[in-house]
């Protein structure tokens, strides 16, 4: 019984020390900063990066998170690194946290700052930098953090398109948000419920403000897998009755628009009519026959080879021939043709 325990320790001991170590997402240095390793945490609790918005984050797909403090030359900065399943997690999750009154970055995929608190994304990560001191290089110091960080690959990297089809003109920066679940929609305050968005059907969801003459006016912007679905919502929407109105709408391809808030028809009217769904079709149809697949050409291929064939058992007939004739002249009953060759083996049976 003690040698079984004994091989069962042994075997635990040794998975254990063969599993892989869990990868790093901080670097150990960049630029000359140095992580502080003791001041290093990891986990996969979203509540212990956002305890208010612990339900966001798992709808954006939340996977781990790990904090860091880096040191240079006496200065301090703070960095939180949220990892999410793919990149549009981490887009979804920086459009909820930023603010209007951030100040647009030039740091990593997108990123903006508010005095000395840096928000920014990097493929599946996203990144909350706190400094001690904004100097003229701490912009530089964070692209360098940014491409340190390990990306994801694949599909897993490709960002939503959705976010394209917003009409630039009037648009309030950084009140763009990307929504993929009913507690982010709930929580920004999209006029449209959850339940009549249906995210059971997959859809995406981006919501953004607008200036009017009037005021304020919001967009909502649904894209759903087909056409066909889009048109059901739409009518749901328009006989829902919802508050907050008027509200606009209109549909192209799988994309429901509404508008509504403080905006005079008109102006709400040429909101809609500056989103208009077009489809990327690839045409990988062939423009022209196949030659193998055309008849014609594969007869007169076969006559040619018969006529190349023939012309090579010309060539090599007439080549052999030549040079018999030859030998025979120049060499006589020494080379074809002699006496020993030609002799007729008689058995003169009686």
């Amino acid at each position: 019984m003690k040698r079984l325990l004994i091989c069962i320790f042994l075997l635990v001991a040794t998975v254990a020390l063969a599993a892989p170590a869990p990868q790093s997402v901080l670097p150990v240095s960049f630029d000359g900063w140095q992580l502080e390793k003791a001041s290093v945490r990891t986990g996969s609790d979203p509540a212990s990066v956002d305890g208010a918005d612990a339900g966001v984050l798992k709808e954006y797909g939340f996977t781990g998170f790990e904090f860091g403090t880096y040191a240079r030359n006496g200065r301090k900065m703070q960095i939180k690194v949220a990892e999410f399943g793919d990149a549009s997690g981490a887009y979804g999750a920086f459009t909820y946290y930023v603010q209007p009154q951030m100040l647009k970055e030039e740091i990593g995929d997108d990123a903006a700052s508010n005095n000395k608190r840096i928000l920014f994304f990097r493929s599946n990560l996203l990144i909350d930098a706190v400094l001690d001191e904004v100097t003229a290089m701490s912009a530089a110091d964070l692209r360098s953090l940014a491409d340190a960080l390990p990306k994801a690959k694949g599909s897993l990297s490709a960002l939503p398109t959705l976010q394209g089809d917003l009409p630039k003109q009037s648009y309030i920066p950084n009140t763009l948000r990307y929504i993929e679940g009913p507690v982010a929609l709930q929580r920004l305050g999209v006029p449209i419920p959850a339940a009549l968005v249906n995210f059971s059907m997959g859809p995406e969801v981006i919501f953004a403000r607008y200036k009017t003459s009037n005021g304020e006016a919001y967009m909502t912007l649904i894209g759903y897998p087909t056409p066909q679905i889009a048109a059901d919502r739409i009518k749901a929407f328009q006989a829902a009755g919802l508050p907050g109105g008027p509200f606009f709408f209109k549909r192209s391809g799988p994309l429901v628009i509404a508008v509504n808030g403080n905006v005079p028809e008109s102006e709400a009217q040429s909101l809609l009519a500056s989103v208009n769904y077009d489809a990327n079709v690839t045409w990988n149809q062939p423009t022209k026959q196949n030659p193998r697949d055309n008849m014609g050409n594969l007869i007169v291929g076969i006559f040619m080879l018969i006529g190349v064939i023939l012309v090579i058992a010309l060539i090599f007939g007439f080549a052999f021939g030549g040079v018999r004739v030859l030998a025979k002249k120049l060499f006589p009953n020494r080379v074809f043709d002699r006496p020993e060759d030609v002799e007729i083996i008689q058995l003169h049976l009686k």
